[in-house]
């Protein structure tokens, strides 16, 4: 295959797979309350639905980028699309709300190998000139995702019940793994012969379940407790990986790189203070203000649409001008927005709401891709699979963060119930609680990604 050939093989397969998994996370915000009424289940396990995808992605994201790097990017990124495949059929079937969760671990493994690998892909057949160009399309289709996500989700959880979700994504995978096997031939393994860290996977893996999942049972004592493991796992596995010959994550990138370090904590922060927000508004919306699903997804869709338009937009600019100016003044669009809500109100205008989702959607678009482009072309190429999983475990640790965060916000003020009339007014204080508490971290993340060297 010639270059331009493998560049857009390498564009495409990639792309439908940021497509895939952001269309199943918003889709199942949409369906929360459908599954919830369906298992009878509170909503702090009910939360756990989204969660747990999150944290097994988290948690496997910067092993498998290691691995791919080592043994194959294409080899890792196949066997995670057809992992993702199976379970999510197994999801669509879930008997419990229980085995639903085991099974949205299972997906989120799965999509750890797909996600730090398609971005890894991306970076290394596209030379620096238009590396930019591509990581802003690649990021519009997780936008599309998102988009398509409420609209099709609230449609299809209405009229065929929230397991048609999962039935949809099982054609969409068989296709990528067909244009895998027949488009793209080409492996790339930067750093082939090298020897995997077990030691510093298992170190990061368990250092980070312990700190997700205590931060998510707060304030109880079991959950403190956890997190003071997890965080001495987190240091025990900063210390064995700068002294390790192989490392899985080389540490000496976040020390030696301040590019690089400051715009992956610029990353986590914006996660940690946005992902939450369609969770929240979906429940405010259906609960509060009594829509339906699908009338849900298509006040949701506003923030991801508007993503989508600027966030190649932005890529191309970070091509030409320095990616981190145009983040940080994407990172303040964001913080106004986030703002804003946290004077929601059970009379406040839908149009409003609308609005505000259309503010957040054009800071995200300018803030996500030239984010990415700066991470992605501070490193080296036999660097470019730990530092896709870098991008991924930064938005996963801050997607996880955020529902952690609510979860905590939830359990103080509104405790492990079902979500009935009598907890309305719990719930929106909650909601509004979380939308001041991201405010605050978003601002804070102005100041991180500002560009100082």
């Amino acid at each position: 295959m010639d270059d331009d050939s493998v560049k857009m093989s390498a564009l495409l397969v990639a792309s439908l797979t940021s497509f895939i998994t952001p269309f199943m996370a918003a889709s199942i915000n949409i369906a929360l309350p459908a599954i919830g009424n369906e298992f009878l289940t509170n909503a702090i396990l009910l939360s756990w639905v989204p969660t747990s995808f999150l944290l097994a992605a988290a948690m496997f994201a910067v092993p498998f980028g290691r691995i791919a790097d080592i043994y194959g990017m294409k080899k890792v990124f196949t066997y995670g699309m057809i992992f993702f495949t199976i379970t999510s059929f197994l999801a669509a079937i879930a008997p419990s709300i229980i085995s639903l969760i085991i099974f949205r671990i299972m997906q989120g493994i799965g999509c750890a190998m797909i996600f730090v690998t398609g971005l890894a892909i991306i970076t290394a057949v596209f030379p620096p000139n238009e590396r930019g160009k591509a990581i802003g399309i690649n990021i519009a289709a997780v936008y599309v995702g998102l988009s398509m996500g409420p609209v099709l989700g609230g449609i299809l959880t209405q009229y065929f019940g929230w397991r048609s979700l999962f039935y949809l994504v099982i054609p969409l995978g068989l296709i990528v793994i067909f244009l895998l096997f027949w488009k793209l031939k080409v492996e790339w393994a930067e750093s082939k012969g090298e020897k995997f860290d077990i030691v510093g996977s298992l170190f990061y893996s368990l250092a980070l379940l312990m700190v997700m999942y205590g931060f998510s049972i707060l304030p109880g004592n079991l959950g403190i407790i956890m997190i003071i493991i997890g965080v001495l796992g987190v240091l025990a596995f900063v210390l064995w990986e700068l002294k390790v010959e192989s490392p899985v994550l080389d540490m000496k990138l976040f020390f030696k790189n301040y590019r690089f370090a400051s715009s992956n904590l610029a990353a986590l922060i914006n996660y940690s203070a946005t992902a939450a927000v369609v969770f929240l508004l979906s429940l405010y919306l259906q609960y509060l203000k009594g829509f339906n699903p699908q009338s849900t997804g298509l006040i949701l869709v506003a923030q991801p649409v508007i993503m989508a338009i600027f966030a190649p937009l932005a890529g191309r600019l970070s091509d030409r001008y320095e990616p981190r100016s145009i983040a940080t003044i994407g990172m303040a669009i964001i913080t106004v927005g986030l703002f804003i809500f946290t004077f929601l109100g059970r009379d406040t205008s839908l149009w409003l709401i609308i609005g505000v989702l259309g503010v957040l959607g054009f800071g995200f678009g300018l803030f996500s891709s030239p984010n990415t482009n700066a991470i992605m072309g501070s490193v080296e190429r036999r660097f470019y699979g730990v530092a896709s999983a870098t991008v991924s475990t930064m938005r996963l640790i801050g997607q996880t963060m955020s529902m952690g965060l609510v979860i905590l916000i939830f359990s103080i003020l509104i405790g492990q119930v079902q979500i009935m009339p009598e907890n309305y007014p719990a719930l929106l204080e909650s909601i509004k609680i979380s939308f001041i508490t991201f405010t605050v971290l978003c601002f804070i993340g102005i100041f991180v990604s500002w560009p100082r060297k």
